[in-house]
């Protein structure tokens, strides 16, 4: 399998190009490929929790699928093993909506032969980011009083699989 282009290429976040032609069917991404996110919803989902610890960024970026599913599998494991599966609600809050792509370009003997430039350069995809504003919450822990420090141990771990600064906050739900 080919090696993940690096992401610096992908980081900026801007609007995405849309390419418009005169042949209507040229003008779509025929094929979404499947996100590797496993899960958004781990843990105990029926019951409402009176903490919430949060992750969200410091900064304005795209962040990709495979990024978001090694941070949720990293702090998933941290929640589960020391407060056992009912004993939190872990939510991933946003969701991977833009397509990545990729014109592939060779090298080598014989490239200028395989190659295309520039010309049909729309590129095919390759995967899916998360396009995330300054502020936004990209996961969100329900815990008792008891688990608060574990989900806060566990949102750092997460924090440090993701190619952003993160901020860590923890809120009180009041019942009224």
């Amino acid at each position: 399998m080919a090696r993940i282009r690096k992401f610096a290429s992908y980081r900026r976040t801007q609007r995405p190009y849309t390419r418009v032609s005169k042949f209507r069917e040229k003008s779509f991404i025929r094929v979404t490929p499947n996100t590797r996110i496993v899960r958004f919803d781990m843990g105990n989902t029926k019951k409402e929790f009176p903490y919430k610890v949060s992750l969200s960024s410091k900064i304005e970026l795209n962040i990709r699928d495979n990024a978001i599913e090694s941070a949720r599998t990293v702090s998933n494991r941290l929640l589960e093993k020391n407060l056992g599966t009912t004993g939190f609600h872990i939510r991933i809050k946003a969701y991977p909506h833009h397509i990545l792509r990729e014109n592939p370009v060779a090298s080598g003997a014989g490239a200028d032969r395989f190659s295309t430039g520039m010309k049909k350069s729309f590129g095919k995809p390759i995967g899916q980011a998360v396009i995330l504003k300054k502020g936004q919450v990209l996961f969100e822990v329900g815990v008792d009083k008891s688990g608060v420090d574990v989900a806060k141990a566990a949102m750092k771990r997460a924090a440090t699989k993701l190619p952003c600064s993160c901020n860590v906050v923890i809120t009180e739900i009041k019942k009224q």
